[in-house]
């Protein structure tokens, strides 16, 4: 059998280059990277989707590397630098994070403890384990609730708690008050903020615990951002009007720091930060969705803890004041 050719171009035409589906997907890849905030919602929230596992859009880099090489195509390979740059530009500098973040003040530990956590002892112990200073727990729910209260309140002296979320504390608490983040289609029961002054021996420190609403990926909705996104705003008016000049809100946000949908409250406050640090799902973690943030404060680590009964990660933070 004859071996096939490629059809020569016509005389005076320049001859077709090699890989340019590669280059395409390559330069979309780039687009998607560096615009992502162009990317319109709509009524499907793609944008908000997109952006809550953006820094996994590079794994588009090798693939498009493979395709090039295997085309030997000079205009794939320069195309794939173009993703390759962008994702470097937006998450490189998470790779090189680590070191002990020097001088701090209080080590703080952000834990959805999961409603259906089998072993709510064994998390609770983890917890106390710990060594923070202020501890930060979502998805309190009974009978479990009374474990955690008696667990940590063996190590931790001080206590607040609202519905389903709770703080614990080496620090004496005061002014504390539930946050109200109940999206107004919600009618059932739902308490999931709280606020308490912690009195540091550096200051008085406002603390914040808050569960933001579940997202969910459906087939006739998209992704079901709009409660999420409605507690949030709440969640910056509550920040907007707190008078203390620090400010730590901790909580299981339902969305990373790149999603659109936070930006109420990651404009007004400096993440805790370092590495990818994904803590969702546990068994094989894609998205950080356990936030740690603070205001007239310095994050100077962050890392996530080892496994818990729960569906989610610890996170830990040392924070300077």
């Amino acid at each position: 059998m004859a071996e096939r050719t490629e059809p020569e171009a016509p005389e005076g035409w320049p001859a077709r280059p090699r890989g340019r589906v590669t280059a395409a997907l390559a330069a979309l890849t780039a687009l998607l990277l560096i615009g992502h905030r162009l990317v319109p919602d709509g009524g499907w929230h793609l944008g908000s989707l997109l952006e809550a596992f953006l820094p996994w859009v590079g794994l588009a880099v090798p693939l498009l590397l493979a395709a090039a090489l295997l085309r030997r195509s000079r205009l794939a390979l320069a195309a794939v630098l173009l993703p390759a740059v962008a994702w470097a530009g937006l998450f490189g500098g998470r790779l090189l994070s680590g070191g002990d973040g020097g001088p701090f003040d209080l080590t703080v530990v952000q834990h959805n403890v999961a409603a259906e956590n089998t072993d709510p002892e064994g998390t609770a112990a983890r917890l106390a384990g710990t060594g923070a200073d202020l501890l930060a727990v979502e998805e309190l729910m009974e009978p479990a609730t009374g474990v955690y209260e008696r667990i940590l309140g063996e190590v931790y002296p001080y206590r607040a708690r609202s519905g389903t979320v709770g703080l614990w504390s080496r620090f004496p608490l005061s002014d504390v008050r539930p946050v109200d983040l109940k999206p107004a289609e919600v009618h059932e029961y739902w308490k999931r903020g709280v606020r308490a002054t912690a009195r540091t021996p550096k200051g008085d420190l406002a603390v914040y615990v808050a569960h933001l609403p579940s997202v969910r990926i459906s087939p006739a909705a998209g992704f079901t951002t709009p409660r999420r996104d409605e507690s949030a705003r709440l969640l910056a008016a509550a920040i907007d009007a707190e008078p203390l000049r620090r400010i730590l809100v901790m909580g299981d946000m339902n969305g990373t720091l790149d999603d659109r949908g936070l930006a109420p409250v990651t404009s007004r406050l400096t993440p805790a930060r370092g590495g990818f640090d994904f803590s969702w799902p546990a068994g094989f973690p894609l998205a950080r969705i356990d936030q740690v943030l603070v205001r007239g404060a310095t994050p100077v680590r962050t890392w996530t803890l080892a496994r818990t009964g729960s569906d989610h990660l610890p996170v830990a933070a040392r924070i300077r004041l």
